[in-house]
């Protein structure tokens, strides 16, 4: 039997425009080199501009690309974001919404209503109306399109360590996903979730001692943390031609550690 499928990660990517928000922390990074790796024109948005520059200015021909350093919080910025993408990479096919913050507090008692705002507004709101606004023009586009949303482990254990506002979110993230795959399906938008474990980032070492990352690692079936580029390959999958079928779905990359 011969197959005539294109069998690479990256199948159907090249030439296509991707937009990575978050994209100067530790997955959001590897899944903008990633994407570039497979030959599409990426938008790499932070709000770090420092960083975000020096990543674009990393790639192979990098004048391919944009460097964008925005707040996300900011609704009214999202629509001539997109449409700068579209303009310049004369269509925008996918969006990797990979910006997130995380406040640890050692007690719940000690969550205050700063940290609940900046944490829902960042992670929760700003998903919303970038996932909605990136659906409406990829619907006006007419050519369908891919819409890959980062949620975490903790949206099923509601979270560890002084995370459960950020659990929240993300629990939040896993059915704002679930509503949209249902509402863009029809134009063939697919909008699908990954459910990312313990991955070595600045996020995940945030407020945590070695042994507390230690111990973590131990309760994970594998016995190490995650690289961010493990994470990144789901990501790319997602927005490949190989998951033209898959939508509405939450991908656990946990490496055991969730088990549904």
């Amino acid at each position: 039997m011969v197959l005539s499928a294109d069998l690479r990660l990256g199948a159907g990517l090249e030439g296509k425009g991707v937009l990575v928000t978050g994209a100067a922390g530790g997955i959001g990074r590897s899944t903008a080199e990633l994407f570039v790796a497979c030959g599409s024109h990426v938008c790499a948005v932070d709000l770090n501009a420092e960083a975000v520059r020096e990543l674009v200015a990393s790639f192979e021909d990098s004048r391919r690309h944009l460097a964008i350093d925005i707040d996300l919080t900011d609704a009214g910025r999202h629509e001539p974001l997109l449409r700068q993408v579209r303009d310049r990479f004369g269509s925008l096919d996918v969006l990797v919404h990979a910006a997130a913050v995380l406040r640890r507090r050692s007690s719940i008692t000690e969550v205050t209503e700063q940290d609940w705002d900046l944490q829902v507004d960042t992670n929760l709101k700003a998903s919303f109306f970038l996932n909605r606004a990136a659906a409406e023009l990829m619907k006006e586009q007419g050519r369908g399109g891919r819409i890959v949303n980062f949620t975490s482990q903790g949206w099923w254990t509601g979270g560890f360590h002084g995370s459960t506002v950020y659990a929240a979110t993300k629990g939040g993230i896993v059915s704002m996903s679930r509503g949209l795959a249902r509402i863009y399906g029809p134009y063939g938008i697919l909008v699908n979730c990954i459910a990312p474990g313990l991955v070595d980032t600045p996020m995940l070492r945030s407020g945590l001692r070695d042994e507390d990352l230690a111990e973590q690692a131990r309760g994970c079936p594998l016995g190490r943390l995650a690289q961010p580029m493990e994470v990144a390959k789901v990501a790319v999958f997602l927005a490949s031609d190989h998951a033209s079928y898959l939508s509405g779905a939450t991908i656990n990359v946990s490496g055991g550690l969730l088990m549904y």
